[in-house]
């Protein structure tokens, strides 16, 4: 079972940050589907016997090395749209694998050095009395999105599925032959109920998935403000092989 909270402190961070302002829209696919996408030796992680993908926007806040306080001026806050999906590695560690990586900091395509498919772009996030609306267009290849959502009540008690969709503590990417993992530390996601009211978009199928055939699942959280991300690790050649 997917951990709630961080199943491991980052202790020497090589970012912080808060991600702020997220929506967690996911559907379900055929495990093979997804399958088809991913490196070896990695697997889709299926919960109830589907694969699932998450379109995840939100606003990447005071992002900033470690000892650099939040809020000073010039730490950069900007908005983030990934596409992601569940996968595990022979070593039976579960994360996340990006499908892609809208931004608009280009600051943040230095992770391309460890396989990060970032993609700068022009992004925004707003507020729009009891909606948020994020939009999003690359600078290259005109792949688009835009979205539109109400939240709707706290989620008092987590269910099982609303925490194995929501809460992963580190993602895999591949790069130079090797596999790289990049830990994560942060509180619990504090979620909401919430609806779509407009959604746009052809970053699945730019990601070669099919389009989606249920109805997706919705989360809304107001975010997580103490984010620590590790350095990426490469994986030995045995773990990742």
């Amino acid at each position: 079972m997917v951990a709630y909270g961080a199943e491991q402190r980052v202790r020497l961070p090589a970012l912080r940050a808060g991600w702020l302002t997220q929506t967690f829209v996911h559907w379900s696919y055929p495990v093979e589907a997804v399958q088809a996408l991913l490196p070896e030796p990695l697997v889709v992680d299926a919960y109830e016997g589907v694969a699932w993908v998450g379109l995840t926007p939100f606003v990447m806040a005071d992002v900033r090395p470690p000892g650099v306080p939040a809020g000073l001026p010039g730490v950069p806050t900007f908005p983030e749209t990934n596409l992601r999906t569940y996968v595990r590695h022979p070593g039976g560690r579960d994360g996340l694998w990006f499908l892609s990586l809208e931004v608009a900091c280009p600051l943040m395509l230095a992770a391309r050095a460890v396989g990060v498919p970032y993609h700068p772009g022009s992004l925004h996030a707003a507020r729009r009395r009891e909606t948020v609306a994020y939009s999003g267009r690359r600078w290259a290849g005109g792949v688009s999105y835009r979205l539109v959502v109400r939240p709707g009540g706290p989620v008092e008690r987590p269910t099982e599925r609303d925490v194995w969709l929501t809460s992963r503590w580190r993602a895999y990417t591949r790069r130079l032959g090797l596999l790289w993992e990049t830990p994560v530390e942060h509180e619990p996601w504090p979620l909401a109920d919430a609806g779509i009211e407009v959604l746009e978009e052809t970053l699945t199928a730019s990601a070669g998935l099919p389009a989606p055939s249920d109805e997706p699942v919705v989360h809304f959280s107001e975010g997580v403000r103490h984010v620590r991300l590790g350095a990426p690790r490469p994986l030995p050649q045995a773990a990742a092989a």
